[in-house]
């Protein structure tokens, strides 16, 4: 009964945190999730053999990747608070953990857009080239709808990846369940307020990933 009691005081204040984290996700991932479809899908048809062949911007693009994706969040969200002052006018705090977030997101979201786009059957968009479609008629038309239900998974992967790099928002004064954990849980010894964090985290995830699994099979259908 003192159980039930302690996790009911504690409800409010883990709903509101839920809802912050929720709200972090979703600003990384919209615009993480663009920018890296802009640079996947660019790195996808500016390789050698492809549609719009340009082996200096596949290049650059491939080196910006390449440099950013191995970065481990944590490092990568102290290295930006700079960037992110000069930007957003704060190295701290939950926008700030959205720049951070959305940045990490883009390059990692890139490479899977790239891995997913490039297994296109190359004879679909020879066809559509003999057909007389342009290069971004093609991109629109052919390329990006036949890679899109390996591109739903990829984005449901890399919102679950987004989801553990809320989980250390509090280490740049950010909110959310990560720092709710820490500081209500960890910190002051707290276990049901650190597994009450841990069970949202999981429930999120799962919702996530059926979502995602979901679409993905209904797409793959057509």
């Amino acid at each position: 009964m003192d159980l039930l009691n302690d996790i009911l005081d504690k409800a409010p204040l883990l709903l509101q945190e839920t809802g912050t984290t929720l709200w972090l996700v979703a600003g990384g991932l919209l615009f993480g999730g663009l920018a890296g479809l802009i640079i996947g899908t660019a790195i996808t048809v500016t390789r050698r053999g492809a549609i719009l062949e340009q082996p200096i911007v596949f290049w650059i693009l491939n080196i910006l990747v390449n440099t950013f994706r191995p970065v481990p969040f944590i490092i990568l969200l102290v290295a930006l608070q700079p960037l992110a002052r000069i930007i957003i006018g704060k190295g701290i705090g939950n926008e700030m953990i959205i720049f951070s977030v959305s940045i990490a997101a883009t390059f990692g979201i890139a490479r899977i857009v790239e891995q997913n786009l490039v297994t296109v059957d190359p004879g679909v968009i020879e066809a559509a080239r003999a057909m007389g479609a342009g290069p971004w008629r093609i991109i629109r038309t052919v390329i990006l709808p036949e890679g899109l239900g390996p591109l739903i998974l990829g984005y449901t992967f890399a919102t679950v990846a987004i989801i553990d790099m809320t989980a250390v928002a509090g280490i740049a004064g950010g909110d959310g369940l990560g720092n709710y954990a820490l500081t209500y849980g960890f910190r002051q010894f707290d276990n049901v307020a650190m597994f009450s964090a841990l069970v949202v985290i999981i429930i999120i995830t799962q919702v996530v990933q059926a979502l995602g699994n979901w679409l993905a099979r209904l797409v793959l259908r057509r």
